[in-house]
């Protein structure tokens, strides 16, 4: 049967104690993070991780992105951090920043199928950093079914999830706000695979070198328009170059590394689909 405890206030210390319970016993734990709730599940116990695709109603090809207390952590997961990814976790973390990079060979966790990679993010949310260092490195997806709207308070996410989950820990209600951004860490550059919360601008002013697909083409000229007279009547106008469509936006929660999300680039609902800890697609 499921518990819920107020994650916030004097309530803190039952809250972390049940929680970090639930998660050395392989159970799933509903938290807060800096935009929506989460689902998590110790990331180096796989029967918890099966257990939390399970609860979501997800297969092995949507893998969570894995959340951390400190970016200090990444090297303890990651390998061949380029310096321009090192660069961007120091400026953007903790918060709306997901890197893709290429998994610790030596780790012993089974997120599913992320061919090598492993999708990171340190959230902006204190309570939920401090619980991650006690509990170490978390599988992480938004705390809602597969197809229906992240849950942005507690209790949309017991509607949804029900007895699949062990603890709720109860934050309030939360902003909602735009998921993460998702860079591939594993190529040349830096590329940025969904744009959430930081815009390329803010990117590149980090890392110049940073590429995308996903900025909208530019809009070509249009071609002048000449009023010449012949034979005492004025010259048709010619009629302009049909601009480009815009890109759609692509939706995105981890991502699977494009989670690589990504996860994931806003619905139509009101309330975003998941984030960060939307799931991300592991690059191949």
């Amino acid at each position: 049967m499921s518990e819920r405890f107020d994650f916030s206030g004097d309530e803190l210390a039952p809250a972390y104690r049940a929680a970090v319970d639930a998660i050395e016993a392989g159970d799933l734990v509903v938290l807060p993070t800096d935009t929506v709730y989460g689902l998590a599940a110790d990331a180096f116990k796989a029967d918890a991780v099966q257990r939390l695709l399970d609860a979501k109603g997800r297969g092995r090809d949507m893998p969570p992105p894995v959340l951390i207390s400190v970016v200090e952590s990444l090297d303890a997961l990651a390998t061949d951090v380029p310096e321009a990814g090192r660069k961007l976790c120091e400026e953007f973390w903790p918060g709306a920043l997901t890197v893709i990079c290429h998994a610790q060979g030596s780790l012993m966790w089974d997120l599913g199928d992320t061919h090598g990679t492993v999708a990171l993010r340190v959230p902006d949310h204190e309570n939920t950093r401090e619980l991650l260092s006690r509990t170490g490195p978390l599988a992480v997806s938004s705390a809602n079914r597969s197809g229906q709207p992240a849950a942005l308070d507690v209790y949309d996410a017991e509607e949804q999830l029900a007895d699949s989950v062990a603890v709720y820990l109860d934050g309030g209600a939360v902003s909602g706000g735009e998921p993460s951004t998702i860079v591939d860490l594993t190529g040349d550059v830096p590329h940025v695979v969904r744009i959430g919360a930081l815009s390329m601008a803010q990117i590149r002013k980090v890392v110049p070198e940073a590429t995308t697909d996903l900025e909208p083409a530019e809009k070509p000229a249009e071609e002048p328009v000449v009023d010449t007279v012949a034979e005492g009547k004025a010259a048709d106008k010619p009629e302009d170059d049909a601009a480009p469509t815009a890109e759609d936006k692509v939706e995105g929660e981890p991502t699977g590394a494009t989670a690589a999300a990504s996860n994931e680039q806003k619905p139509v609902d009101k309330k975003p689909a998941g984030d960060e800890a939307t799931d991300v697609r592991p690059a191949d």
